[in-house]
């Protein structure tokens, strides 16, 4: 399945903050047929580092997208039978409006100038996404980390537009120690001399201080189960790396790698997105976020995973709970750690494509 990018450009998004953004575009890519009644249309979200690239070879041999194993014919979300859509978060920097786009003031890129945005404004404007293809009602929305707290703001946010939300090893707001390490990650960026407070596009690009906050990310997503499995304690028998640990080798060619692809101003501006969500902040309580609408949940966590623990996810069904909310848990057994959700197709799929096939039913009579 060969998929192409496609940009949606809208006059302007008014964000949390006071400041409006215009014009705006985001990048998505969609997989299947939407139906005549419009009633299977399933919004797929990114976590942290993501793109609109979730599934299929992409345009230019582009390599296979980041939740392949998970849509496609026969799949979890099966495009035999579903219209999936996958777009890039706003801040981001893969197509959709963010802090390397074009400043229309300046004629420049936005740098330092770029806004904060919010959880709450990517849902905003994956909603105009959303009405822009005609589609009132989704079938469900569904991610992981990041992408399931844009999945919980969109039941909170739009109850009536969404029959279904499916929030993987996710929360509903970070804790000092998600916080903490997404610290360390920005702060590794600012201190690179490169990064110019936020004004390097033209000039040398913070390569070190980026890499060092994505190998300090990419440990957090393993578990010490899997980390011991894949590395140990061996070292690299290369001349030249034969007094480096294979897990540092791994760790630099990561890095490296994600410089290659990624903005350091993306970085800052999506972690403190991250950081600041906590979907109470509005009300009362968290069992107040589910109190308007029908909307059907299915909640997954992993064992391993010690950046989201399950402690975060139960705390979600309980909320819904409390509220009579028709809504599922899972703790799925993984070694996997956090990366678990991109990794445990097998796991996943039975009880997402039962799920959604439940709630197709429902919402078609």
């Amino acid at each position: 399945m060969r998929v192409s990018s496609q940009i949606a450009e809208f006059d302007s998004i008014e964000l949390d903050c006071g400041q409006t953004l215009a014009p705006v575009s985001v990048a998505y890519e969609t997989y299947g047929e939407l139906n005549q009644r419009r009633s299977n249309a399933i919004l797929i979200l990114h976590a942290f580092s993501g793109d609109a690239h979730a599934a299929g070879n992409g345009a230019n041999g582009k390599q296979r997208g980041w939740w392949d194993n998970m849509i496609g014919p026969a799949k979890a979300f099966d495009t035999n039978r579903y219209f999936v859509i996958s777009s890039n978060v706003l801040g981001g920097c893969a197509g959709t409006t963010g802090p390397s786009s074009t400043d229309p003031a300046t004629g420049k890129p936005y740098g330092s100038q770029f806004p904060h945005v919010s959880i709450a404004d990517m849902v905003r404007l994956q909603k105009q996404l959303t009405d822009s293809l005609g589609i009132r009602k989704l079938l469900c929305v569904s991610g992981g980390s990041m992408g399931g707290m844009q999945a919980l703001q969109w039941a909170a946010s739009y109850p009536d537009a969404v029959a279904s939300v499916i929030p993987i090893a996710s929360t509903h707001r970070h804790s000092a120690q998600q916080i903490a390490f997404n610290e360390v990650g920005r702060q590794a960026i600012l201190a690179d001399p490169d990064f110019c407070h936020g004004d390097y596009y033209g000039g040398t690009y913070p390569e070190r201080g980026l890499a060092v906050a994505r190998m300090v990310g990419h440990i957090t997503y393993m578990s010490d189960d899997s980390m011991r499995e894949k590395f140990g304690r061996r070292r690299r028998s290369a001349a030249d790396e034969s007094d480096m640990f294979e897990v540092e080798s791994y760790l630099r060619y990561r890095g490296g790698q994600f410089v290659s692809r990624f903005d350091a101003n993306s970085y800052i501006v999506i972690t403190r997105a991250m950081d600041t969500f906590d979907l109470t902040a509005q009300r009362d309580s968290l069992e107040d976020c589910f109190a308007q609408g029908n909307t059907r949940f299915l909640v997954l966590s992993f064992t391993s995973d010690w950046l989201y623990p399950s402690y975060q996810s139960q705390e979600i069904t309980r909320a819904l709970r409390s509220r009579n909310r028709d809504v599922a848990y899972v703790e799925l057994q993984s070694n996997y750690g956090h990366d678990a959700f991109l990794l445990e197709a097998d796991g996943q799929t039975p009880l997402i494509k039962g799920f959604l096939e439940n709630t197709h039913q429902r919402l078609t009579g």
